[in-house]
């Protein structure tokens, strides 16, 4: 199979009928193999029967479902585990993403070999204050702590290897970074495509200043998993030895003038009752913390076991298992 088409979506029931329509007029006239991976994430509206109707009509369409809203990144993550194409395509349910740009996608990662190939929507069509801005500000970190120069990040249209997806683990709200997540697993080879950028034209954006918050909390996250992830003792202990190594040098230093006052019958107090002796025991106590913190993190490393993050309700034209 050439090509698996990943979308994502939440309460999108107006615009899957025309997206469908255009992706499969595409993929025809390139005459491309290909499945259509639906995956509702938790929609209240009649997008699950849509897509059902639309597996009705089209073999190539399939089907995820979730029992609740669990967000993007689990999406994704369950439908990368079920794709079979050669070239794994990702993009938005809202008609912003353009399915003309697939073909040129595709061509990038079989013929110039690329890994991943994000697009950028370098003329938007949002509001330039609600998430223009963020935007921006977002991607000028992301660029700077990661590496990758690259204009957007949180674009949803991409294409990768298959094996790129095999490869990376998106949880949380890691979908904006999963470029990121390849080069931590060792993808190099990361490209972007300037993209078109279309006007929504049904429903309302999901968007939101928290969305935004949350971004920058993800790259602090990522920036660090991909520094510290495999080895927290290298991060934690050596600042918790340090931290420590200061509080015992206070410690024997406020000792030592004692014995030395006391030696030479000079006047002196009691050790509680110098500030100091506080700075140096708190000082002890946090070093053993972060001590502490970076082993049991190693601990939780070798130990680490697969956790259930998500439940699908329904499938669409997937293979019962035995």
């Amino acid at each position: 199979m050439d090509i698996s088409i990943v979308v994502p979506l939440l309460n999108e029931e107006e615009s899957l009928p025309e997206l469908h329509d255009w992706i499969a007029k595409v993929m025809q006239s390139n005459d491309f193999s290909y499945e259509l991976l639906f995956v509702d994430d938790g929609s209240q509206d009649n997008s699950w029967q849509v897509i059902r109707s639309l597996s009705e009509k089209n073999p190539n369409v399939r089907g995820l479902r979730f029992l609740n809203n669990f967000g993007k990144s689990q999406a994704l993550n369950a439908a990368f585990k079920e794709a079979r194409g050669k070239v794994v395509i990702t993009m938005d349910a809202d008609l912003q993403d353009n399915p003309e740009e697939i073909p040129a996608l595709y061509n990038l990662i079989v013929d110039e070999d690329f890994d991943l190939i994000s697009g950028w929507k370098k003329k938007r069509y949002d509001s330039k204050i609600r998430k223009n801005l963020p935007s921006k500000l977002f991607n000028a970190a992301a660029r700077r702590t990661s590496g990758l120069q690259l204009h957007d990040f949180n674009c949803g249209l991409k294409a990768y290897k298959n094996e790129v997806v095999k490869n990376v683990d998106v949880y949380g709200e890691m979908h904006r970074y999963i470029p990121v997540l390849a080069k931590n697993a060792g993808f190099h080879k990361i490209g972007e495509k300037v993209v078109l950028h279309q006007a929504r034209k049904y429903g309302s954006t999901k968007f939101g200043m928290d969305r935004f918050i949350n971004g920058f909390l993800d790259l602090i996250t990522i920036n660090f998993l991909s520094r510290f992830g495999k080895n927290p003792m290298h991060l934690f202990g050596l600042l918790g030895t340090f931290v420590f190594f200061i509080g015992l040098l206070a410690s024997l230093t406020i000792g030592i003038s004692k014995l030395i006052k006391l030696y030479n019958h000079e006047p002196t107090i009691l050790v509680t009752d110098n500030p100091w002796f506080y700075i140096a025991l708190t000082c002890m106590i946090l070093g053993s913390q972060l001590f502490l913190s970076g082993f049991l993190g190693e601990l939780i490393l070798r130990s680490k076991r697969d956790q259930e993050r998500y439940k699908i309700s329904e499938k669409i034209n997937f293979p019962s298992k035995n």
